[in-house]
């Protein structure tokens, strides 16, 4: 059996970007994860403790957005390295980090950077 979390949107208000007015006005981003850890035990123990906390791994998440990066690759990795070290029982996952109206010449919604390790 292969038990995973998943965590739908998350989104904040951050500042993340390559350009000063990015960095100084801020933007909409989103965040989503799936996480492979074995929670079998909680399918019958019904404890927290075998599983991952969804309201630790949301405010880990949160903590990460708030420190401002250029790129959202770093960010990415400063997610998954973070979320990685408070649960070692982690063994794989997919992020995906996603600006909202990029500064891009043209009609764009969003764009994403995605990580599955």
């Amino acid at each position: 059996m292969r038990t995973s979390i998943h965590i739908g949107t998350l989104r904040f208000y951050a500042h993340h970007g390559v350009l000063p007015q990015e960095q100084k006005v801020g933007n909409y981003f989103k965040i989503e994860t799936t996480l492979y850890t074995d929670f079998s035990r909680a399918l019958v123990t019904d404890e927290l403790t075998d599983t991952l906390n969804y309201a630790e791994i949301c405010k880990i998440i949160s903590d990460e957005m708030a420190i401002p990066s250029r790129l959202l690759e770093h960010v990415a990795g400063r997610i998954i390295n973070s979320l990685r070290s408070h649960y070692p029982q982690i063994t794989g996952g997919r992020l995906i980090v996603t600006k909202e109206k990029p500064p891009i010449p043209g009609d764009i919604r969003d764009v994403s950077v995605i990580v599955e390790w």
